[in-house]
């Protein structure tokens, strides 16, 4: 039975708080996730990417006016399968995609739909990886729907099943240690369940009337044709401001307060209770609510007020700046391709015969929908998807899969040495195989090439039975942590005698951002003399984060 306040329905409108509320709270905690990655390396980027992928989620309702809860979350379920960045936030978008399909056709939604609600996106959220592991946000979702089940048939009100909901999943958060060996050696939680929680803790405090930072984050921008016009604001006055502060003061009312504001600007949020109140709006004048709130006696606090229309004409300056060419007419069969640095970006389009190349890679995962812009902008009707990344893998499958009037084929490199491997195996057949055969050869390819990585360690930790201590050199052999030291010498050595390079034939040294060719054309002559059976090349790659990326073949 209900208690007198109670939430027994949701509708959308109520979804859409929710969905900002959970939005919101999980970029205020974006770095904490970031820093649970596990690997040492400098790219912890779960946080982002799933922060990513719901902004993206709330982008594509942020304008609507939906009291229908069906249509609402379709909506969004829909931004966050478009914005899904690595493989956490495609989990995220198909657990979204489940929660949504119950949803259909619903108005709202009771304890009861909302429980079948949460078993559907755990459902689609398994079925989206084909080899589910436990102890990741899977295991995480899971456990937190089945606390939901066991109380929706005699709780009714919504707000307590959410409290139950975040309780269950902090409670198995904290177990994922004892499923993944790996995260019980580096001394963390399961990031992507972590991302999760943080999710669903938000939209619990919006329920409470918490205080929750309201602050949109910025996606990272790839080249989409038409986007400068697609940015411009429908209002002759510009995109106006975001104001943001804190009321207090004595028997206050929130609801005429919320319907105050929302009369002043749009995009508002206001919740709180009789002594504190907090207040989100989007206006062109921000002395109005703020007179507003100070008419009603209210004193202010944690006062912010951002120029919207300056930070949309300061990014559509930096974006046009920086974005360049990225694709190159191919006729027949195109690959589409992720790689990051300049020097790979060059290589891969004016060398190795690329169509399109998507800037990203590791801590600047693309989405689903700049695989599919890709897809969509290029003539071509076949097309092969060359990701070079694991954390890229899942997007460039989901948009495959989404492609409409072209056929489409991955090839799941999971490094860029691996993804050049693949191209010269598609530059020597492409004019004389059928589509699925070169992606089957290219596929083969891929097995090569042996991918080595030297980067600094970002955090000490001990994995794999190697003790890391932060801030020294590592090195990771495809993709796993293999070596650790002092000295770049010392540990690309290391790394190199570990895949057996004194029997290999070519080692490729490609130098990132912080390394002169100088520096690269050194370390070669010094490794010539340890393994002088094998040819040494040095190539500009131009990567940012390891100052090399090894080809061993």
């Amino acid at each position: 039975m209900a208690a007198k306040g109670a939430l027994t329905a949701c509708d959308g409108h109520m979804m859409k708080r929710l969905a900002e509320a959970g939005l919101a709270w999980l970029h205020s905690n974006q770095e904490k996730v970031n820093q649970l990655n596990v690997f040492p390396v400098p790219d912890g980027d779960t946080g982002t990417n799933m922060t990513l992928t719901m902004q993206n989620a709330w982008d594509n309702i942020a304008q609507m006016d939906e009291p229908h809860v069906g249509k609402l979350t379709y909506a969004l379920a829909r931004g966050a399968l478009m914005g899904a960045r690595g493989n956490s936030g495609v989990i995220l978008s198909q657990w979204w995609r489940g929660f949504a399909e119950a949803l259909e056709g619903k108005s709202s939604f009771d304890a009861q739909l909302f429980s079948t609600a949460c078993k559907s996106a755990v459902e689609r959220a398994y079925q989206g990886v084909v080899s589910p592991v436990e102890g990741t946000i899977l295991t995480v979702t899971r456990q937190a729907m089945e606390a939901v089940s066991e109380k929706a048939d005699v709780e009714t009100d919504l707000h307590t099943l959410f409290e139950i909901k975040v309780t269950a999943a902090y409670e198995s958060l904290k177990h994922t240690p004892e499923l993944l060996p790996m995260l019980k050696d580096a001394g963390v939680v399961d990031s992507g369940g972590q991302g999760w929680t943080f999710i669903i803790e938000g939209m619990l405090r919006m329920l409470r009337g918490e205080d929750i930072h309201f602050r949109s984050v910025q996606a990272v921008a790839v080249q989409q044709p038409g986007w400068q016009e697609s940015l411009v604001p429908q209002d002759e006055e510009g995109y106006g401001y975001d104001v943001q502060f804190l009321m207090k003061g004595e028997g206050m009312n929130v609801e005429q307060v919320r319907a105050d504001i929302s009369a002043i600007g749009w995009s508002t949020l206001v919740v709180g209770d009789s002594t504190l109140i907090k207040v989100h709006v989007h206006v062109h004048d921000p002395g109005v609510p703020l007179s507003y709130a100070i008419g009603k006696g209210a004193l202010l606090d944690d006062l912010v007020v951002e120029n919207m229309q300056l930070q949309y004409q300061e990014y559509v300056k930096n974006r046009a700046t920086r974005e360049k060419q990225h694709m190159a007419r191919v006729e027949g069969i195109a690959v589409v391709t992720t790689v990051t640095g300049d020097g790979f970006r060059q290589m891969f389009l004016n060398d190795l015969g690329a169509a399109y190349v998507i800037a990203g890679g590791q801590t600047m995962n693309p989405s689903t929908e700049d695989f599919i812009t890709a897809i969509q902008t290029l003539p071509n009707t076949e097309i092969i998807l060359l990701p070079n990344n694991p954390n890229i893998l899942m997007a460039a499958q989901q948009a495959a899969a989404l492609a409409e009037g072209k056929q489409v084929r991955v090839v799941p490199s999971r490094s860029i040495p691996q993804g050049i491997s693949a191209m010269f195996e598609y530059a020597n057949e492409k004019d004389s195989l059928e589509l699925d055969e070169l992606a089957d050869n290219m596929k083969t390819a891929l097995q090569n090439v042996t991918t080595g990585e030297v980067t600094t360690a970002t955090r000490s930790v001990n994995l794999n039975g190697i003790k890391v201590r932060e801030g020294e050199y590592i090195g990771l052999i495809d993709d796993k942590l293999a070596v650790a030291g002092d000295g770049l010498l010392n540990v690309t050595r290391a790394l190199l005698d570990k895949t057996g390079a004194d029997k290999r034939e070519l080692i490729t040294l490609y130098y990132g951002d912080i390394v002169t060719e100088v520096q690269a054309q050194e370390l070669a002559t010094a490794l010539r003399g340890h393994y002088a059976g094998a040819e040494i090349q040095v190539v500009n790659g131009g990567q940012p984060l390891y100052p090399y990326v090894i080809s061993i073949e």
